[in-house]
């Protein structure tokens, strides 16, 4: 497949107060990706679907700081999470911007724009392909594509915040295993239709917006257990279910590593295409949303790791070094000390959600150990404990403590450890980007 951009990247003449150049957003983030200390730390707020906020949270945010506007808008609504626009990117300072498709988990586009109650009472607005009927139970189904035609691929239970994948598994025999079948269900080359997006949109953020700029690489989250049910998938083939999944690599190795390396190949077929439509205009390029980690440790042998993931990663990083001056993003949850010197080896620049909470994941050992070399996008405060449920000051003097652990040197974009939850206070959310702002 061949696709041609139809415009330079020469548009850094335009003046810094609409964007375009090196604003003072951007240059605050590369320096900061290039682990040298900026002028304040850098704030991401929804740059990616893994360092945003729940809707209703946002729209408790917005209140708080006094924005006027209708219902916030759900563009993830496997994880509901609000689209965080420009006015509060202004009113907290936020630096970072996602580029990104109108597609969701489910399938359908992010548009079409619809009324809903959230169970806790917070109106919003969501997909047209989003099903608002409840069930007898009071819980709620989502469809494959938004087509009812299909089984369910999504739940959320009654009074519940964000979906839960339903398993639609079908029996296999071992020998029968698929790994292209499997792949087609994951992964896709970019379309000419999808790249003529991306160029139009990242050509928009740069020349009309101070923000830095990351998007994601399609294919190259090899085996992201996210991803593994295919809830956007009508009929999805071979192994679905998580439990399956993780004993994959162990059962079924050749299906397993095969399976990857084809995930692989996509990703690097992206590679071309994507830079071509975007050029040097992003900063950060989301590869991996797989996790390796749990809370007690990584749930991964680093052998493991080294042999099935890190030749895989390291091709991509390598491709993205030698051609661009993007940074490298990888996002796994838990306790991830036992896998980072691979990751620096792999050719990993950000790792995420920086898991405070889980075992290991101490911040001055992270930084004393790795601080000049793995940048930590996350961190900032921990959303198991802290945040959700913690007093006003106690938020306020963690985000104080951890930003000058991570301040020194650079290397450091302030996010939660994840995505903010729908039961977050508003004070303590407050409280947060109040103490952010002094501390930064």
């Amino acid at each position: 497949m061949a696709w041609y951009g139809t415009s330079g990247y020469g548009s850094g003449w335009l003046a810094n107060k609409r964007g375009g150049g090196m604003s003072a957003s951007r240059e605050r983030v590369i320096k900061a990706l290039n682990h040298k200390e900026p002028d304040r730390v850098p704030l991401d707020l929804g740059g990616t679907a893994v360092t945003g906020i729940s809707a209703s949270a946002l729209t408790r945010l917005r209140e708080g700081l006094g924005l006027e506007g209708g219902p916030v808008k759900v563009h993830e609504p496997f994880q509901m999470l609000g689209m965080v626009t420009d006015d509060v990117r202004r009113a907290l300072g936020v630096d970072v911007v996602g580029l990104d498709g109108e597609g969701t988990f489910f399938g359908f586009s992010a548009r079409d724009w619809k009324p809903f109650t959230l169970f806790d009472g917070t109106p919003v607005l969501v997909p047209g392909g989003f099903n608002t009927e409840l069930n007898p139970d009071g819980s709620l189904y989502q469809y494959p594509l938004g087509d009812k035609r299909y089984a369910p691929s999504g739940r959320m239970p009654a009074g519940g915040f964000y979906h839960d994948a339903i398993e639609r598994q079908e029996p296999f025999e071992p020998e029968g295993l698929d790994p292209e079948a499997w792949v087609a269900d994951m992964a896709h080359v970019l379309t000419d239709e999808e790249l003529r997006t991306l160029e139009e949109r990242v050509r928009e953020l740069y020349v009309n917006t101070p923000y830095a700029i990351i998007t994601s690489l399609p294919g190259a989250s090899l085996g992201d257990i996210a991803m593994v049910p295919a809830t956007h998938a009508p009929h999805p083939k071979g192994i679905r279910t998580v439990e399956d999944w993780y004993m994959a690599a162990a059962l079924y190795p050749a299906f397993f590593r095969q399976a990857l390396q084809l995930q692989c190949e996509i990703a690097m077929e992206n590679l071309p295409l994507l830079q071509q439509a975007v050029g040097d205009r992003i900063v950060a390029l989301f590869v991996s949303g797989t996790d390796f980690g749990a809370q007690h440790g990584a749930f991964i042998s680093p052998k493991m790791y080294r042999e099935v993931y890190m030749p895989l990663h390291k091709r991509i990083n390598d491709w993205v070094h030698a051609r661009t001056p993007w940074k490298t993003f990888y996002h796994s949850c838990g306790s991830m000390v036992a896998l980072y010197d691979a990751f620096v080896e792999a050719g990993v620049d950000i790792v995420n959600p920086v898991q405070i909470s889980a075992v290991g994941m101490d911040p001055h050992e992270l930084k004393q150990r790795w601080g000049d070399k793995l940048v930590f996008w996350g961190g900032g405060i921990d959303t198991q404990g802290v945040l959700p449920f913690g007093t006003p000051e106690e938020v306020a003097a963690q985000v104080a403590e951890l930003i000058e652990i991570w301040r020194p040197g650079g290397g450091f974009v302030f996010n939660t450890v994840h995505n903010i939850q729908a039961g977050t206070p508003q004070e303590n959310l407050l409280a947060m980007y109040a103490a952010f702002e002094r501390a930064r």
